[in-house]
């Protein structure tokens, strides 16, 4: 799983128009003096059945092994990973549906650093990553930006009524802005409401006004530089990573920084009284007063990209008379990789998830082989770079092998092999998210299968629209729910060695895996044979 939701992703949240309704966010404990459907003869039964933990296990223990070294987008261990998923699948007999005859769809990456970031302040050095933050996939190699003047403008916004920029000239220069609207009794000068603008909720847009002005950087004040560090500590740690070959041209917004309250104290410095006197009139008048703060700047933005290929695999299963709907079931078989002698396994993450589609996999083609495979097609997909931005499931969403019109519903797993502090004394538990965001019938039928075959404990906790973990959003079923196609996200929920190097195979309790790879099994097969494609009846957010 994606260790903090991607920037990109609270934009496109805030793009789409949001309904006041609330989903279920409770627990369905099962009636277990009903007894479980174990019927052998029915066919579901008996696929369900070949999902074993011995099998699991046996997958499992190679994954996330240290020969493939944490699986790492970009590095070897996921080409191993890679290797191992594809050479299955051929084994198996799955039809190839990927480029030129193969299991996977190539997906390309721009790996962005800067090489020795600095900054100083009248001859003070300030430091990376702890003063301040760049993020070199949004910004373009520009070397030493130096100047000797940074201008005020306010919160960097231009719209009707309103303009920071006015009478202004920007070109070519250092302007330092808020984040946010500007306020005046709890109401954003821009919206007139509460709520913010667009401008509030974004700053990329005013980014990319920036650039059409000319400006040659921008600051931008970050009231808690630490917390901001602790969100994006994966994508400023290591190197930035874009989906698709990205070059500078393609980059549309102007050179920026996030910068500390400390650093905006050190480029105010003496005209303190001037800079509040310019920001209280701008929230009373909503006007800007021209203010240029003397200062001695300068920011090295020395930047280098690598461009590398990286792969979804897939594992196609024909349906029989509805083989033209389909439905997608995912797993991300990347990892955060090796940091010095540590290795992160990975083996919750999402070595569980890529073991359990694997089993599943194998069960709709020993169906399919006995004549008694799914009606409608089941594209299983094995998607990388999770953890670098949920890339690889977005690139499938974006150019998909299936139309998105036929394409039924996504199932997506994402740790499922540990048990979670809540549930320590009993592990036949699942989080389930999504299930009732955009189809009510899915939600209803993976109700029913666990009735049915499965007992489990379905935990909503974590599908409130509230939910401070925004899991829904970080995880790759979104990109599917994005498109208006309903998910459904199955999760065993945190624990101590979440993206530590002690997620390892040994923790994992199989058993719990093998009862929810069989409730899975059972809500796919639902999925794929019922007479009626599930109806969306719910709104994208």
């Amino acid at each position: 799983m994606n260790w903090k939701t991607p920037i990109y992703f609270f934009i496109l949240l805030f793009s789409v128009q949001a309904s006041q309704a609330q989903y279920i966010s409770g627990v369905t404990i099962p009636d277990t003096s009903q007894a479980v459907i174990e019927d052998m003869t029915l066919p579901r039964v008996k696929y369900a059945s070949e999902i074993t933990a011995a099998d699991l296990e046996n997958h499992l223990t190679v994954l996330a092994s240290d020969e493939f070294a944490g699986r790492e987008t970009g590095e070897a261990g996921i080409e191993k990973a890679y290797n191992y998923l594809s050479n299955f699948i051929d084994n198996a007999g799955f039809e190839a549906i990927g480029v030129e005859g193969s299991h996977y769809q190539p997906v390309s990456f721009t790996f962005s650093r800067f090489v020795d970031p600095v900054m100083y302040i009248n001859g003070e050095r300030y430091k990376h990553l702890w003063e301040y933050i760049n993020f070199p996939d949004n910004n373009r190699h520009a070397g030493e930006i130096k100047a000797s003047e940074v201008m005020f403008l306010g919160y960097g916004i231009e719209t009707d009524g309103y303009s920071d920029y006015e009478g202004k000239d920007v070109s070519g220069k250092v302007i330092m802005i808020y984040e946010g609207d500007p306020m005046k009794m709890g109401k954003s000068l821009i919206s007139g409401s509460s709520k913010p603008s667009k401008w509030g909720r974004n700053n990329l847009n005013k980014l990319r006004l920036a650039r059409e002005k000319g400006v040659a950087l921008v600051l931008i004040i970050k009231n808690d530089i630490k917390g901001f560090l602790a969100e994006n500590r994966r994508r400023v740690m290591g190197p930035s990573v874009s989906l698709g070959t990205v070059d500078d041209e393609d980059i549309l917004l102007a050179n920026h920084a996030y910068v500390s309250t400390n650093i905006a104290k050190a480029i105010i410095g003496k005209n303190n009284k001037k800079f509040t006197k310019v920001r209280r009139c701008l929230t009373k008048k909503g006007k800007l007063k021209k203010l240029v703060l003397p200062t001695d700047l300068s920011l090295v933005q020395d930047k280098s990209n690598t461009y590398l290929e990286g792969n979804n695999v897939m594992a196609f299963v024909e349906g029989t008379d509805k083989k033209d709907e389909v439905i997608v079931v995912t797993a991300h078989y990347d990892h955060i990789g090796q940091k010095g002698d540590e290795i992160f396994n990975g083996a919750d993450d999402n070595g569980s998830g890529t073991s359990t589609v694997l089993e599943l996999a194998e069960s709709f083609l020993m169906a399919k082989q006995n004549g008694e495979g799914p009606r409608r097609s089941i594209l299983f997909m094995w998607v990388t770079g999770e953890e670098k931005g949920l890339l690889g499931s977005q690139y499938y969403a974006d150019n998909p092998i299936f139309e998105i019109e036929n394409t039924v519903a996504n199932v997506n797993i994402d740790m499922v092999g540990r048990v979670d502090k809540k549930y320590t004394h009993n592990p036949e538990y699942i989080y389930v998210i999504g299930s009732d965001r955009l189809s009510t019938d899915l939600h209803k039928i993976n109700e029913k299968m666990n009735d049915d075959y499965s007992q489990l404990i379905l935990d909503y906790t974590y599908n409130d629209e509230k939910d401070p973990n925004r899991y829904y959003y970080r995880s790759d079923h979104y990109n599917f729910a994005a498109k208006g196609i309903p998910a459904i996200f199955f999760f065993n929920g945190t624990h101590a060695d979440y993206h530590q190097p002690s997620d390892t195979v040994e923790k994992i309790n199989f058993d719990k895996m093998e009862k929810v790879g069989r409730h899975i099994f059972h809500l796919v097969w639902e999925l794929s044979n019922r007479d009626d494609r599930i109806v969306v009846d719910g709104e994208v957010r």
